[in-house]
């Protein structure tokens, strides 16, 4: 028969059984009770000068600007040690973002291990890593001004590294076949293409998992599920980034709006986000972090 899901707080059906099948041990609350120990602990990480950041800001010229439109993406290239800005300008609107090695594609933002490094939402203080085998960080978040809002009672925060984006694969699984073109991946990859040359196709395959900027997140305490709910964001909020090496960055002002209800659809109300990028007035040599030093060899000598 149909697999009994557990309902969640508002009712609706989960992908946890409603009851166990497998009985508790005798000894399953001693079990539980553990405490838990932190996976990553950052105290190795190299330590983030936060007044080098500040010094290398102040004084700064803007470069660029991109207004990326609703249910769209743009592109934009930020030189290491060039600021860039994402701002909410004229409502409240999430936008997810992806980030690349602007000379290697194949470098990209990470975001499962900035979630495992830093924590499931990002602020002032945090680094976007790079995947494997390069695992550097490629940007720092050095202003914020959610960083107020903290964490909600319903254990919800702002800029996430958990959703991975709204994608018109899920949402045709989901809606049984619909075909939407204006989900993040989508607009992602299209401007990703028109930026680069490469086919559809084959930016497709460089999109990744995505900061989701301004976006209210957490989990559900009882059943676990991912949530979202209206973002904090108004016009003139915004979120500043040093870039580490150089950068090919790609905003996709998402359809679901501030996100209070939907996404995937062109239901939602939906914003423009404005992309700034500013350089130094003067000529600097940014000191771009180095690759990471493991060797490669996975147990088996140099090859």
């Amino acid at each position: 028969g149909l697999w009994p899901y557990r309902p969640n707080a508002e009712g609706t059906a989960t992908m946890k059984p409603a009851t166990p099948e497998s009985p508790a041990p005798a000894d399953a609350a001693a079990r539980k009770s553990v405490a838990p120990v932190i996976c990553y602990p950052v105290d190795g990480l190299p330590q983030l000068d936060m007044d080098r950041y500040r010094a290398a800001r102040a004084g700064m010229e803007k470069t660029f600007e991109v207004l990326v439109p609703p249910r769209e993406a743009r592109t934009f290239r930020v030189p290491a040690g060039h600021v860039f800005r994402i701002s909410s300008v004229e409502g409240p609107q999430v936008g997810d973002l992806n980030l690349w090695n602007a000379a290697d594609l194949n470098e990209r933002f990470f975001s499962g291990k900035t979630r495992a490094l830093h924590g499931t939402h990002l602020s002032t203080g945090d680094r976007m890593w790079s995947n494997l085998p390069y695992l550097r960080p490629i940007a720092t978040i050095i202003r914020d001004t959610l960083d107020w809002y903290g964490f909600d009672e319903f254990g919800g925060s702002v800029h996430d590294v958990i959703g991975t984006r709204c994608d018109p694969y899920t949402h045709n699984l989901l809606s049984h076949g619909d075909q939407y073109h204006h989900c993040c991946h989508s607009n992602l990859t299209r401007a990703l293409a028109d930026a680069t040359g490469l086919s559809l196709h084959q930016a497709e395959m460089h999109v990744h998992d995505v900061l989701n900027v301004f976006m209210c997140t957490g989990f559900t305490r009882d059943t676990g599920q991912y949530f979202m709910k209206a973002s904090p964001v108004r016009p003139g909020d915004h979120i500043d980034f040093m870039a580490e090496v150089d950068l090919l960055g790609a905003l996709s002002a998402c359809p679901g709006g501030d996100c209070s209800s939907e996404h995937s659809s062109d239901a939602a109300v939906c914003h423009p986000l404005l992309v700034e990028v500013f350089g130094p007035s003067s000529a600097t040599e940014w000191l771009q972090p180095p690759r990471s030093a493991y060797d490669r060899s996975h147990g088996r000598g140099q090859q």
